[in-house]
């Protein structure tokens, strides 16, 4: 049991440290999260202060995702544990919850989706290149960066279905995690989806 309490810790730590918000008050003077969508991800860093602070939130994003499951990894190998895969999913689970609710920034972050890829990726290249494909096509095609976002996430646990565990990292059913990923990111979008039902959601310009 002790050693899921400190993976669970270890990785909301790590996924609470929203560095958009730090970049933001260096460069620009003011916290991301009081302008444009209130967010802390890499679209409204692009939005509201520029270019290269949204590329490296985003890198960032997605590597403390992937840090986490590293480290969940690391301590399951150390200590010996044979429930690799419950000790990743829940650095997974942990890492976004982090990112979504900072014990650092108030508990207003961002909305998981570069996190969650980042941990796509690491357990799953394939899903995550897939769910990656498929988002960026969708924003692609209607300008809102929370349809392909949204759409990806519910994607996920949909995947999880048709190819195997053989391709995970480790063993285990990974539809369940898959779920909770998926709904805590369609959570986080809530407002968005109420904006896209109206009519008024963002959308991005290509120029």
């Amino acid at each position: 049991m002790a050693v899921y309490i400190i993976v669970a810790i270890i990785a909301y730590i790590i996924g609470s440290i929203n560095i958009s918000i730090l970049i933001s008050k260096k460069v620009a003077g003011f916290d991301v999260r009081e302008k444009g969508s209130g967010g802390t991800g890499a679209t409204n860093m692009l939005r509201s202060v520029g270019k290269l602070p949204a590329l490296i939130t985003l890198m960032w994003d997605i590597l403390k995702g992937v840090i986490a499951i590293g480290i969940a990894l690391f301590i399951a190998w150390i200590t010996g544990t044979k429930e690799v895969a419950t000790l990743v999913q829940l650095a997974g689970i942990f890492a976004i919850l982090g990112h979504t609710f900072p014990i650092f920034f108030g508990f207003k972050g961002g909305k998981g989706v570069a996190t969650s890829l980042g941990i796509l990726l690491i357990i799953n290249w394939r899903i995550g290149l897939i769910c990656l494909v498929f988002a960026l096509a969708l924003m692609a095609i209607t300008r809102m960066v929370s349809v392909g976002s949204v759409a990806a996430a519910i994607l996920f646990p949909i995947l999880t279905l048709f190819i195997g565990n053989e391709n995970f990292i480790v063993e285990g059913n990974y539809f369940v995690f898959s779920l909770i990923v998926a709904i805590i990111v369609v959570f986080n979008h809530r407002e968005n989806i109420k904006r896209i039902i109206d009519g008024k959601e963002n959308k991005l310009s290509f120029k």
